[in-house]
């Protein structure tokens, strides 16, 4: 039965219509934190209906496939009668639920029940319909699975957090409805959707891909791309305060190193110091590499992200269970699409993107508070000595991008052996995800730090005119926050600006100066 909130007229928002081919991460975004609902495609449910029907006759004819008459990862060579077959199911989601420690936030979990549905629903997983119908209910009621974010390999999938999601569509486990944190079967009771009888491949196809981390990797993406654009902005006024010499976003420079993140920084960076009378005033005959080098270094983070926002959007609309289910030819075929590996790598490479930025951002604090290497005065106090000014924000940025350097340590070049060594290489692809996440939130800390610091830096010079781009970057600034002209607690100064950047209101101001003046937007700069 559908309700008005499941066709979406009950929010007043267009549903995201899955069928298993089209899924965007933009979508994602949509679902999973702003609460768009969510519905089936009529080609999708043919697909399941289609995929379902087909395992059901392989079934019939007494076809030996595994996880369904067959134990599971080492016990595949234990075959399991046709009356067991239900409890089989049941068994396997209440074994793999395993997941320890603080659970996902509602949007990651609603990242990842979409997902799951949307791979499902591409026709290759042999799951009942009313599998799909039911996460889609709850996507669309509320009901979010208590799920742990640790204990996932990333091989044979995201298995013990995904299981954990699959716990409350059978009754059991946790959830939070509607602000309370209640037994799955109560949450399920109080939505109005009815619990599912696991049958033939139901269990398996719920728990067995890379939702978890390709959840989190579409996240995190958009949430790196974001950043990395107000690591321009940034880097553009530190680049005023600091007199920093124009010449070297010459386009002339760039062509000649046609690296796409490298030309498209340079063109915003010149969009955003256009009319500024800050830049190049200080006489020098070239900067240092945290000024000269922007480009090379913020473009080569840029181009790195796109790399992951390529595979994201690959895995989104990808089938990562075992085994598959080929309606075409009648056929069941094991193979190794749960193998997080291909995510693997790309979080990892998003956290090192992520870090190289912050570790830039950091350099240029310290020589914004640097007397000797900024001619402004210590720290930025107009009265030092007495008052220490931003002096220890220098330090919080240098502990956040260290911490960031462990962070940034890959964890795919990582492998443990399970199942009795039938599992013997895993690509701890959700650690890579979430360790991805730390690392952006201290991004976003960082660059707060250089804004705060940027804009302080301005405020005790002679009074001159700002780029396009940067003024109203400035302006964004002093509205969240006051020049400091003592000593004060610097705590809430820094996470109100760490907000600005969260709720993208800094970014969206600085975008929408540079459209109405005509100059460079992102997207003209190819970002």
């Amino acid at each position: 039965m559908s309700t008005a909130l499941e066709t979406g007229s009950g929010t007043g928002l267009k549903p995201v219509v899955i069928d298993g081919d089209s899924l965007g991460i933009e979508d994602v975004i949509q679902v999973a934190r702003h609460g768009k609902p969510v519905e089936l495609s009529p080609d999708g449910r043919k697909k399941i209906a289609r995929s379902w029907e087909t395992l059901r006759s392989l079934i019939d004819s007494n076809r030996v496939i595994y996880g369904v008459s067959t134990g599971f990862g080492k016990l595949s060579n234990v075959l399991i009668s046709p009356e067991q077959s239900r409890q089989l199911q049941i068994n396997l989601i209440m074994s793999h639920s395993c997941g320890v420690g603080k659970p996902f936030p509602e949007e990651v979990v609603r990242a990842i029940m979409l997902l799951r549905a949307n791979t499902l629903c591409k026709g290759f997983s042999g799951v009942g319909p009313y599998v799909v119908e039911t996460l889609i209910r709850m996507l669309n009621r509320g009901v979010h699975p208590v799920i742990p974010e640790k204990g996932s390999l990333g091989a044979s999938g995201d298995l013990a957090p995904l299981a954990h999601t699959a716990l409350v569509m059978i009754g059991l486990g946790e959830a939070f409805y509607r602000g309370r944190r209640m037994t799955g079967r109560q949450a399920m009771k109080i939505a109005g959707i009815p619990l599912v009888n696991l049958e033939g491949k139901d269990g398996l196809g719920l728990i067995n891909g890379t939702q978890v981390m390709t959840a989190l990797g579409a996240l995190w993406v958009d949430e790196a791309e974001a950043l990395a654009k107000t690591a321009d902005i940034a880097a553009a006024l530190t680049f005023e305060a600091l007199a920093g010499l124009p010449q070297a976003l010459d386009p002339r420079v760039h062509e000649l190193r046609p690296h796409p993140g490298q030309r498209a920084c340079a063109a915003f960076l010149r969009a955003m110091l256009e009319g500024s009378t800050y830049a190049g005033r200080s006489g020098r005959v070239q900067d240092a590499y945290s000024l000269r080098c922007v480009p090379q270094v913020h473009g080569a983070s840029m181009d790195a992200i796109n790399y992951v926002k390529g595979v994201i959007r690959t895995e989104i609309n990808s089938v990562t269970d075992n085994p598959l289910v080929f309606p075409e030819e009648g056929d069941v075929v094991s193979g190794g699409n749960f193998h997080g590996q291909p995510l693997a790598i790309a979080l990892d490479l998003l956290a090192i993107a992520a870090s190289e930025l912050a570790n830039i951002s950091e350099r240029r604090i310290e020589r914004l508070l640097n007397p000797q290497l900024s001619g402004l005065p210590p720290f930025l106090s107009p009265r030092s000595g007495l008052n220490s000014g931003l002096m220890i924000a220098q330090y919080t940025a240098a502990a956040l991008v260290s911490e960031n350097k462990v962070l940034a340590s890959p964890a795919s070049v990582d492998s443990i052996p399970t199942s009795a060594n039938q599992e013997d290489h895993v690509s701890m692809g959700s650690i890579a995800a979430r360790k991805a996440g730390e690392v952006l939130e201290n991004l976003r800390h960082v660059l707060a730090i250089e804004l705060l610091c940027a804009a302080q830096a301005i405020d005790l010079q002679e009074p001159g005119v700002l780029g396009r781009g940067t003024s109203a970057a400035y302006r964004a600034v002093r509205t969240a926050v006051p020049r400091l002209d003592g000593d004060r607690v610097l705590s809430p100064d820094i996470r109100k600006l760490a907000k600005l950047l969260s709720t993208r209101e800094l970014l969206n101001k600085v975008t929408g100066a540079l459209q109405e003046s005509g100059q460079c937007g992102f997207d003209s700069c190819n970002y």
